[in-house]
């Protein structure tokens, strides 16, 4: 894992090289194109500090990231330049971060993680519908109970029966006994065909589904499967964290993979990355989008340039050995909360890789919740209530939340 860290004049040159390639709404004749810089009366194109912000002067310019540029062929050659950045930045995920051989896979920076987990159903539901003349109710989608709610969304978009397995209360692990009884009910049922998601990362607990034994029950059963990893919080801390992660394209059994950049990396809302292997792509090409030169292949259609460029400036201003420091000195936080919590006697779950404490709601009271923003796992009765070690947490504001809840443990226990 090793992409360079490079200095703030290297970034912007790059940045501004690439939209340098890009065709120019104010000096150019451009009459066919339904789109055109930001509006001057709100972004001011001449505002003399331009010069040396590449990200804002990429998100005036206003290019349109339409496709998919890791395919071969042809491609909207007015935004060449941004689509090249966007390019390089996908070569950065699935090859670096999720060891991927190169050229091996396809990808673009979808509007987030519920639209890269959607595109991921999408197209598997079309390749089995074309590959194997299946119908849709011949196709399920299996995942845990506390995998994101982006799945039963897409179910429903996509008329998919939808198999939720439940997970072992302490350990947030999928039972296993349960996956299997539930594939065999579904095969019962008429189930032909499988799209099996792992967690790397749930969004409330931070749990890690164990992809091994996932994958050793599948291929016991001899069924048709396609498995994809929804990594949309794990994806930019746990492979730095575990050197040893088995979540990744090393992995025969991955078809795809889903990341997002504005959780962990801060870039903003709308960065959201989706890796899948080579020759799934072309199951959701929309042949009707001909005046989209390359077509189009993706959810959301058309797709800001300015985005996958913010993503790309981030990494390469850490670098992979800074990137790994920053998310290790999250984890040395988050594992001195969980000191503290263990000192205190208060239950909780945590993964030793992730950065999220989720706390048994009968420690925490609804004030002390809502003081500190705390997330529970539903807001009628809740059972858990979540903590995540992201950048902006201080020290100070964690001690004084361990002083409170110190506090209010303390006065229980006199009541009582």
């Amino acid at each position: 894992m090793y992409w360079p860290k490079l200095s703030s004049q290297k970034v912007k040159h790059k940045i501004f090289e690439s939209l340098s390639k890009n065709a120019n709404y104010r000096s150019e004749h451009i009459l066919g194109i339904p789109g055109t810089y930001l509006d001057t009366e709100v972004f001011y194109d001449d505002a003399p500090f331009l010069k040396d912000a590449p990200f804002l002067s990429m998100f005036i310019a206003n290019p349109n990231n339409i496709g998919c540029h890791t395919l071969e062929g042809e491609h909207e050659n007015i935004f060449k330049g941004s689509q090249e950045i966007e390019k390089d930045l996908i070569r950065i995920c699935a090859e670096e971060i999720f060891c991927a051989i190169p050229n091996s896979y396809d990808g673009y920076v979808a509007s987030g993680g519920t639209e890269a987990n959607i595109e991921a159903l999408w197209i598997y539901r079309n390749y089995f519908i074309k590959e194997f003349d299946a119908l849709n109710e011949q196709i399920a989608v299996i995942h845990s109970a506390d995998s994101h709610y982006s799945f039963p969304k897409a179910c429903n978009l996509l008329g998919l029966k939808n198999l939720v397995i439940a997970v072992d209360e302490q350990t947030r692990e999928i039972k296993l006994n349960e996956f299997e009884k539930s594939i065999y009910t579904a095969i019962e049922n008429g189930v032909k065909y499988f799209i099996v998601i792992v967690n790397l990362s749930t969004t409330m607990f931070g749990s890690i589904d164990d992809i091994d034994k996932i994958t050793d029950a599948l291929n016991l059963l001899h069924i048709h499967y396609k498995l994809h990893i929804d990594a949309a919080f794990g994806g930019f801390i746990y492979p730095f964290t575990n050197a040893d992660s088995k979540h990744n394209f090393k992995n025969k059994n991955v078809s795809s993979i889903t990341i997002d950049g504005h959780k962990m990396l801060q870039a903003p809302y709308g960065t959201g990355i989706f890796l899948i292997r080579k020759n799934f792509m072309p199951y959701v090409c929309t042949q009707e989008a001909s005046y989209v030169q390359g077509m189009d292949f993706t959810l959301c259609g058309s797709r800001s340039g300015a985005n996958a460029a913010c993503v790309w400036m981030i990494l390469h201003m850490h670098g992979s050995v800074g990137w790994s420091v920053k998310m290790n000195q999250l984890l040395d936080k988050t594992g001195n909360l969980c000191a503290a919590l263990d000192e205190m006697g208060v239950e909780y779950f945590r993964h030793p890789f992730v950065n999220i404490i989720t706390i048994k709601s009968e420690y925490v009271s609804e004030a002390l919740a809502k003081q500190f923003y705390l997330v529970p796992d539903s807001h009628q009765h809740p059972k858990w209530y979540k903590i995540v070690m992201m950048p902006h947490v201080k020290q100070g504001v964690l001690d004084q939340f361990l002083n409170q809840l110190s506090n209010e443990l303390l006065y229980k226990r006199l009541e009582s």
